[in-house]
């Protein structure tokens, strides 16, 4: 008497196809570039904002920095030396990056949803809604995104509460015209219109048709506007209208840092800033580049 060794269960099991999660996650890891990116924004990110509760140094009183030497070389007391105004430059870096990164992120934040709202509605409505909002954003586009940024700062201000509000609100216009891409062309598919047919109302479709099939540009788009906004706040930090004093970031450290090295050669107050920031900003696109290949939808399997 012969034992069935492939029972239909045991078929059906080996069938089964792998969870999308897994899927996507062997996607992601796959990507050694995007995994060592992840590591090394973690240890940036944990630094900037543990290292300073566990060892703390003044970045805030000016008065307390007349006791300590002004541009002195790397040492045990001091690992990356001190800046021109006598504070620490590893904790300085520290301090910069909080509001660098939390800057970064609640403008992107902003970009991303006010985008992705606007292009939805622009390409899945299309028509004459879509021409009066498209024509709307081409005149915004036509105006020097940079220059209008400092326009905005130099009359309203710098505060922080602004300055993440005037880059979140003026850099979602080329993210819109992403995702107005994505809706016109998930709105005239099968299932979509399959579902305008059975009288699916047009918000059930963009929630539940557009937005899951354009999830892979949006997170994409989603992690550029995270660096972009931390390269926009940077800029302005350089060009002398970054976070006021006694707060700072890495473009305003940056800008004084290069003053210092070209007078004196002070090599520490730039170059050891300068590779976090590249390599900060550079890591952000890897990651983007990997999470639009794990969102994306042809390289699942079903």
């Amino acid at each position: 008497m012969s034992v069935l060794t492939n029972s239909p269960s045991t078929e059906l099991a080996h069938a089964a196809p792998t969870p999308m999660w897994r899927q996507r996650t062997r996607i992601f890891f796959s990507n050694r570039l995007a995994l060592a990116s992840v590591i090394f924004l973690v240890i940036v990110a944990g630094a900037c904002y543990l290292v300073p509760l566990f060892h703390p140094t003044n970045q805030t009183d000016a008065s307390a920095t007349l006791l300590v030497p002004q541009n002195a070389n790397p040492s045990a007391a001091y690992w990356l030396g001190t800046t021109s105004t006598g504070y620490d430059e590893l904790g300085r870096i520290f301090y910069g990056g909080e509001y660098s990164l939390t800057l970064g992120l609640l403008a992107g934040f902003i970009t991303i949803v006010v985008g992705t709202i606007y292009g939805m509605i622009a390409g899945f409505f299309a028509g004459l809604v879509d021409t009066v909002m498209m024509r709307f954003l081409d005149a915004l586009l036509s105006i020097p995104y940079f220059f209008f940024l400092i326009t905005l700062i130099s009359i309203f201000g710098r505060s922080t509460t602004f300055l993440i509000l005037s880059i979140g609100l003026t850099g979602w216009w080329g993210n819109a015209r992403i995702i107005r891409g994505d809706a016109l062309l998930i709105r005239s598919l099968e299932y979509s219109q399959a579902s305008t047919a059975m009288g699916a109302s047009k918000w059930h479709i963009i929630r539940r048709h557009v937005f899951p099939n354009s999830i892979s540009n949006i997170v994409t788009v989603a992690t550029f506007s995270v660096a972009d906004a931390i390269l926009a706040l940077s800029a302005l930090g350089f060009l002398g209208l970054g976070i006021q004093l006694p707060q700072t970031d890495w473009g305003t450290m940056l800008q004084d840092g290069t003053t210092q090295l070209q007078s004196s050669n002070f090599w520490w107050e730039v170059y050891p800033l300068a590779a976090i920031f590249i390599l900060v900003v550079v890591s952000i696109n890897y990651i983007g580049d990997a999470l639009r290949d794990t969102f994306e939808v042809r390289l699942v399997e079903r």
